[in-house]
């Protein structure tokens, strides 16, 4: 490895943290692997060393690398092997070979095989930084993306679907069994049930996720552009189309298309729509060429699509056209043990949002939210929290924060909130020992609660190591029980 007076000259912008790459060095020449570590390592690399082919191999197969730089004539393992073990073992590592003039052609053909780029010898420090400076730059876009669809899983994902009801989780279900394929999806629901998140959840989860979802509210265009938002427009077929213009369909191609409330779809553009999703083709207003679109269909709405059809608003061909698979999201009134789990997703949304200290809901406050019917849905209750959050000034979100709904929903004076799980039958309280109704009572209290325990001692008035307790000696009696079964 030669020196290079320009070496600070040449050298490319430092980025933020060079420590956060692990590279691996390779040379059976182990002069030149030091030469190039040091090199690396003076502007802030984190370098391991391997002089010889079976090492490299050892360490692949047993450590994580980011950037590799191996020489392409060793013994034994030679740098093309290097490369395959790379590949295969840590695909998202970046591999740079080291090559003298004769094996040139040999790096080009490693480059076809998935190495980053090529090194020729003499190196120079600027030549050798230079070059892990561009892969560490893939591996950092490469870990970004992966962030990025990270994110995207738990905002849109099954994962950001908060709930803890059965009802929920036999759709969560039936989701997962859907969400692979590329059939078209309608969902019903109350306003406000999250018919947008499934859809975007559905989306995420699908072979389509790396492509666009589009959303387009039906309701929210005029009558007469519905047409022209779908399938797009060519100059002059109206008098505000200045120029061309590619519609929902076309923006979406190879992804997914929702359409919400699709109800209120006028009759007209239903028919076009049924063409569309027939023929996979779309004919741009005023136009007459036939453009061919890829796109999956995910609709929704709060309309009951079968009393319109009868009443001849809208069609049933295209009804059936979109109800391959439904869903049907129910409202939060009939999944109540969402409501507390919901509370504390939005309470902790909104103090990061708003930049506001820890606040915690009373007890108080959370049985009026259990006991609340929930006209809004998910949407209101949304909506509610982050009321209560923007106007805590103590860090309690108890009922002077309460919007206006809740105060004037709150009970009469001496009236008990019962949480409708006491009064469904699930239990026969007459003749029963106490402690079993004690029990009942404290698992209740806790699916109330979302499972947390502390909330669920100062409802139940009891200390938390009561409760911790409790729940230790019904685990003990559990699995004396299952051990005494299986001995039957």
């Amino acid at each position: 490895m030669t020196s290079d007076s320009q070496d600070a000259a040449d050298s490319p912008v430092e980025p933020p943290d060079r420590s956060k790459y692990r590279l691996l060095v390779v040379d059976n020449e182990a002069a030149h692997a030091r030469a190039m570590t040091e090199s690396l390592e003076k502007v802030g690399y984190v370098c391991e060393v391997a002089t010889s082919g079976p090492d490299a191999a050892a360490l692949i197969q047993r450590e994580t690398f980011d950037i590799i730089i191996t020489d392409m004539v060793m013994n034994d393992v030679d740098g093309m092997k290097i490369l395959a073990m790379a590949k295969e073992r840590l695909p998202e590592c970046e591999v740079v070979m080291v090559t003298g003039h004769a094996t040139v052609p040999i790096a080009v053909e490693a480059m076809q095989q998935g190495a980053f780029n090529f090194l020729e010898k003499p190196i120079t420090p600027s030549r050798l930084r230079a070059i892990v400076e561009k892969a560490a730059e893939n591996v950092e876009l490469r870990r970004q993306n992966t962030e990025l669809m990270q994110r995207l899983d738990e905002r849109f994902g099954f994962e950001g679907i908060i709930y803890t009801s059965k009802k929920m989780q036999t759709v969560i279900d039936r989701l997962r069994r859907i969400a692979a394929t590329d059939a078209t999806v309608l969902i019903t629901g109350e306003s406000g049930t999250g018919k947008e998140m499934v859809a975007q959840a559905i989306h995420q989860n699908s072979p389509r996720k790396n492509k666009r979802m589009v959303a387009l509210n039906t309701r929210a265009v005029s009558e007469n552009l519905v047409e022209s938002e779908l399938f797009g427009h060519v100059k002059g077929s109206f008098t505000d189309a200045v120029s061309d213009r590619e519609g929902a369909f076309e923006y979406a191609n190879g992804g997914s298309l929702f359409l919400d409330e699709v109800g209120d779809m006028p009759m007209s553009t239903q028919i076009k729509l049924l063409r569309v999703l027939e023929e996979s083709q779309i004919t741009r207003v005023g136009g007459n060429k036939s453009i061919k679109v890829n796109v999956r269909l995910i609709s929704a709405t709060n309309r009951p699509l079968e009393e319109m059809i009868d009443n001849g608003t809208f069609r049933n061909d295209l009804y059936f056209r979109l109800k391959v698979v439904t869903i049907e999201l129910p409202p939060l009134r009939e999944r109540r043990d969402d409501v507390i789990p919901l509370m504390d997703h939005f309470r902790k949304m909104f103090l990061r949002r708003h930049g506001k200290p820890a606040a915690h809901f009373t007890p108080a406050v959370t049985k009026k939210f259990f006991a609340y019917d929930w006209p809004g849905n998910i949407r209101q209750l949304r909506n509610f929290v982050e009321t209560m959050v923007v106007l805590d000034t103590d860090g309690s979100l108890d009922d002077d924060d309460l919007p206006p709904e809740l105060i004037d929903d709150a009970p009469v004076e001496g009236e008990e909130i019962t949480p409708p799980a006491l009064t469904d039958g699930s239990m026969n309280f007459i003749g029963r020992p106490l402690a079993e109704i004690e029990r009942w009572a404290i698992e209740e209290t806790l699916k109330l609660t979302g499972n947390n325990r502390e909330e669920a001692a100062k409802l139940l008035k009891i200390g938390a190591r009561t409760l911790y307790r409790r729940l230790d000696q019904y685990k003990k009696d559990d699995d004396a029980e299952a051990k005494a079964n299986a001995t039957d």
